[in-house]
C-alpha cells in the first residue's frame, strides 16, 4: 500500500486558500494505486494534473510510478495552490512543477498529443448559474469546488480538448459525482474525442456519490 503523501508542511492558513484533501482526493489516489502496474507500463514522460491544489495527487502519482524521468506538472488558477504543489513535491521527494493558469491555457502547443497521464479532480459541486465563473475569477479556494448549474461548467471546458492533449498511449482520470452523469460523460467522450471511458471506482462519501472515470484511446 502506497502511503498518502506527507502534507505536514501545510498549515491551517494554507487551507484557508487551498483545497484540503478530502474523500474526492482519496478515491482518486485509490484509483491511481489500483492502476499502478498499468501506469508503470506506460513509461510516461509527461504527467499533468489540472487543478493540482495541495499537490497531494501529483506527489502520489510520483510515488506510484517510482523512479522515472517523467515530468510532473500541475496547473492551478490559484497561486497559493501552485506554490503548495511545489512544496508538497519537495516534502515527498517528487520533482513537481506548477504553473498558474486556467486549465492548461498557454500550454496548448507544448502539450499537444504529449500528455501520457492526465488527472483532473474538478470543481464538480452544482451551484447557482454563473457562480463557477465568479469563483474562477476570484482565484481562491472557491474555484476548487464551485461547478456551476450541473457541476460541469469547468469540466466541460476541458473535456472538449482532451483528445488533442493525450499522447497515443495517454490516459485520463476524472473525478465526478452522480449529478454530473458519469455514464453520459463516457458516451460523449467516445463520440466527440474517440476515447473509451469507464467508471473504475465509485464510493459514497456523505451526501456525495463519487466516481473515478478513466479514458483511453479506442483500440
Amino acid at each position: 500500500m502506497i502511503p498518502t503523501p506527507d502534507l505536514s508542511h501545510l498549515t491551517k492558513e494554507d487551507y484557508k486558500h487551498v483545497y484540503e484533501p478530502a474523500e474526492d482526493t482519496f478515491i482518486l489516489l485509490d484509483a491511481l494505486e489500483q492502476d499502478a502496474d498499468y501506469l508503470k507500463s506506460l513509461n510516461p514522460r509527461l504527467c499533468l494534473e489540472i487543478g493540482s491544489g495541495s499537490g497531494c495527487v501529483l506527489s502520489f502519482l510520483g510515488a506510484v510510478l517510482g523512479s522515472t524521468s517523467a515530468l510532473y506538472l500541475g496547473t492551478d488558477i490559484n497561486i497559493r495552490a501552485a506554490q503548495a504543489t511545489v512544496r508538497t513535491g519537495l516534502q515527498n521527494k517528487v520533482s513537481t512543477s506548477a504553473l498558474v493558469t486556467s486549465l492548461y491555457e498557454g500550454l496548448e502547443q507544448r502539450i499537444k498529443h504529449q500528455v501520457d497521464v492526465l488527472v483532473f479532480n474538478p470543481p464538480y459541486v452544482p451551484t447557482l448559474e454563473g457562480e463557477a465563473s465568479v469563483a474562477q475569477d476570484g482565484r481562491d479556494i472557491a474555484g476548487a469546488w464551485a461547478g456551476g448549474t450541473d457541476g460541469m461548467a469547468i469540466t466541460d471546458q476541458l473535456l472538449k480538448n482532451v483528445g488533442g492533449m493525450l499522447s497515443p498511449r495517454g490516459v485520463f482520470y476524472l473525478v465526478a459525482v452522480k449529478q454530473n452523469d458519469p455514464e453520459g460523460i463516457c458516451v460523449r467522450m467516445r463520440r466527440t474525442q474517440g476515447l473509451d471511458g469507464e467508471v473504475i471506482l465509485k464510493r459514497r462519501a456523505g451526501g456525495e456519490f463519487l466516481h473515478v472515470l478513466r479514458f483511453r484511446r479506442s483500440e
